[in-house]
């Protein structure tokens, strides 16, 4: 029992993480129906930003408020100068999708060659190393860290799209794009804000697996992969599954480490991404999209 116990903490603490990145993919998709390819590499960028800052001797905190910045800067950046013109001329969601495919193999270029392919130690004011113990429970500074804060910006992110005017704007585009803008909803601007914002969502939880992992031009593929999983398997256009849908990736593979193998836990999780889809091929809480003509 109590090994159970330290491997779901353990699984909640990565699957927070997960949570982050699959909330900015959902956010996106929710928005404008287009899969964001460049999530992951958006968020390398982000990281790579803050490290550079932090080898200047900038202080963490302003280091990493850059780097989440730099990263929503991208995603901005991206949308106004690519993707709208695209939607302008009438781009299909695949012609979409493939421009945004198109961003995140720029980024790895330009990461690669301006931060080079050696490994790099991040330096984070939290530790892998400090270890708090309650009974025979063990968790990391690190881990513990990471589960709180991601699980209080889950929190903030809720709050913000619920209960105020810009999140109203935000679901009222994702609902029905033709009816904000008649209502006088800047969609434009509401949709750039989407983008930098799920932007900021990726980088802070690659800062937060920065440390945890060996960072270079690559170290977000993997995690991109099991938050686009998360993503699905919560719902791609609902944001309470992402969170989710990360959550029990989380577990699922910690407990598949810690209980069959370590080899075994990405088949077992994507095992259970596949068993739900075929029951609720929309995910745990996501809805069947329903496009007005």
């Amino acid at each position: 029992m109590e090994r159970f116990i330290q491997y779901t903490i353990s699984g909640l603490s990565t699957g927070s993480v997960y949570a982050l990145v699959a909330l900015g993919l959902a956010l996106i998709y929710r928005s404008t129906r287009v899969l964001n390819f460049a999530h992951g590499d958006v968020t390398t960028a982000g990281a790579f930003m803050a490290f550079a800052l932090l080898g200047m001797n900038m202080p963490f905190a302003a280091a990493a408020l850059l780097g989440l910045l730099f990263g929503a800067a991208i995603a901005t950046g991206f949308y106004f100068s690519i993707l709208v013109p695209a939607q302008r001329r009438d781009a299909t969601q695949l012609g979409q999708i493939i421009l945004t495919l198109g961003l995140g193999l720029i980024i790895q270029g330009l990461v690669t060659y301006l931060g080079g392919t050696e490994p790099h130690s991040f330096p984070f004011p939290l530790s892998e190393f400090k270890i708090y113990r309650l009974g025979h429970i063990t968790m990391s500074q690190l881990s513990l860290g990471t589960l709180g804060i991601s699980l209080f910006c889950c929190l903030l992110f809720y709050l913000l799209v619920q209960k105020t005017r810009i999140g109203l704007a935000m679901r009222a585009t994702s609902e029905n794009l033709a009816a904000a803008q008649t209502l006088g909803i800047p969609t434009r601007q509401v949709l750039a804000f989407s983008w930098g914002l799920a932007a900021l969502l990726g980088v802070l939880a690659g800062l937060f697996l920065a440390p945890a992992l060996i960072l270079d031009p690559f170290f977000m593929l993997e995690p991109f992969l099991k938050g686009f999983a998360a993503a699905i398997l919560g719902g791609l256009n609902s944001l309470p599954g992402a969170i989710v849908g990360g959550l029990i990736l989380g577990v699922a593979e910690s407990l598949a480490g810690g209980f069959i193998s370590i080899a075994f836990k990405n088949t077992l999780a994507f095992l259970i991404i596949i068993l739900v889809l075929l029951v609720r091929p929309e995910g745990l809480l996501g809805e069947e999209f329903k496009e007005r003509v």
